[in-house]
This record gives C-alpha cells, structure tokens and sequence, in this order.
C-alpha cells in the first residue's frame, strides 16, 4: 500500500438484499483501489457498474460486506475525515429562493466556518466560479450549468483535500462542460486529489491522471489514460464482456 494514498479501497464488496434478505445484486465485487494525493482520477463504467455505489461507502452512507475503506487513513464515517472531504453530486440540489451567494454562506455554516470566513471564502468561490455579476440572483433561476458551479463552490467551501464528483458534466451543455473540466484542472493544479465518475470517456480523457473501468461491479482495468491504447473507448470495447448488452451510443453521449 502507498503511503501517500487518500483514498484506499481494499477488496471491498457490497451486495443488495431484499426485504427477506435474500441477495438481489452484487454491485461492488472484491474491488480494490488506491488513489494518491494531488492525482484525478476517474471510475468509469455504464449504468450499473457500481460508481455510485463506490462512491457512497467513501463517504459513509453505506458500509462494505466486506473488505476496507479509508480516506486519509480514517474510517469515511469520522468527523476528521469528513470535514476534509468535498462532494459535488450527479444532481443539484439547491434550494430555489435563495441567491448564490446565500447558498455558498449556508453550506459554510454547514463545514463550520465562522462568519467572518464564511464571507470571505463566498466571495473568492462566487469570483472563482465566473458569477460575480450573478451572486445576488436566486438560484432557481440559474440555467443548469450555472446552477452546477454553485454546488461546486458549496462543495469546496469547507477547503477540502479530496474533492469527490459524481458525473460533473452530467447534463451540461458543450460551454458548460468546458467550464466545470477548466476549474477541475484548476484545483488539481493546486493540490487538490480528485475523484471523479462518469460514462463519457471523452471528459475522462481530457481531465484524468488515472482511471479505473468498472464492470459489473468489478475492476476490469485501471491505468493512465496513454496505457490503455490509443482511445479509452477501444480499451472499453476490448475489455468490457457485457458490451452488446446496452447501446454504445447512449453510453457515449
């Protein structure tokens, strides 16, 4: 094991069970993973492979069968690890009445930062994230790109180490999606380690240091994007064995 990791994954598995208990499916199996400080990399996979479910034991909304999980050497469940976490979701939530940078204040009351810095780091994120002109505007009217860079400012309010992002550009246009992968490069070139999911290979390609394919909920293959030939989408056509079972066009758009 790497030192240096931040997050340790370590032949974890998880499986659905139905109200009797009988198992329904097996979405994690024996997966193991390390990712290294200052790094992004990326858990690829279609629908069903198991991101999300990894995704919500690193954060400590649910426990493995089986094997270990750790951020920074801690259970995801404690209070250290969490405060030095950051995570954007596939959706965002935000409440609709209350303006950008009311909605930046709120999540940093929610890290625990004082008001004096909770103002301070609103106004630097609002600058960060291109809304200075729009921070008194209620969200609700905020298109969805818009709307995707104040939760990813409420994400980083608490100036976390590990950012994780669950299908960032999910939904967005071709501008939009260019300014989220922008600020992406951005943190990690300030020393940020970044874990991000998606299904559209082009994205990982563009911001990705490593990545990791998942297939029914196991690792099929992991490396840095110049080792797994000469496009991510012919590695995945090579390695995945359930390929015919969904549409490469769905996958890819």
């Amino acid at each position: 094991m790497d030192d240096s990791a931040v997050v340790r994954i370590d032949g974890v598995s998880k499986t659905f069970r139905d109200f009797w208990l009988r198992p329904v499916v097996k979405a994690v199996d024996s997966l193991s993973l390390e990712i290294r400080r200052g790094e992004v990399f990326g858990l690829l996979g279609p629908n069903g492979s198991g991101k999300s479910t990894t995704i919500r034991m690193l954060l400590g909304l649910s426990r493995p069968d089986s094997g270990k999980v750790e951020l920074f050497g801690l259970s995801p469940e404690s209070a250290e690890a969490r405060a030095r976490t950051g995570y954007l979701p596939e959706q965002s939530y935000l409440h609709p009445f209350l303006t950008a940078e009311e909605t930046i204040l709120y999540y940093a009351g929610l890290s625990g930062l004082d008001r004096r810095t909770a103002k301070r780091r609103t106004k630097e994120l609002i600058e960060m994230i291109g809304l200075s002109s729009a921070a008194r505007r209620r969200v609700g009217e905020f298109s969805k790109g818009m709307a995707r860079r104040v939760s990813l400012a409420a994400a980083l309010v608490g100036k976390p180490q590990l950012l994780i992002m669950d299908e960032p550009t999910s939904g967005l246009d071709p501008v939009s999606t260019k300014e989220v992968k922008t600020l992406v490069k951005a943190l990690a070139a300030g020393g940020m380690t970044i874990l991000t999911t998606s299904h559209l290979l082009a994205d990982s390609e563009d911001i990705c240091d490593r990545v990791a394919i998942l297939d029914a909920g196991r690792k099929v293959a992991e490396g840095k994007i110049g080792e797994l030939g000469e496009s991510l989408e012919e590695f995945f056509l090579a390695k995945v064995g359930n390929v015919a079972e969904f549409s490469l066009a769905e996958f890819l758009k």
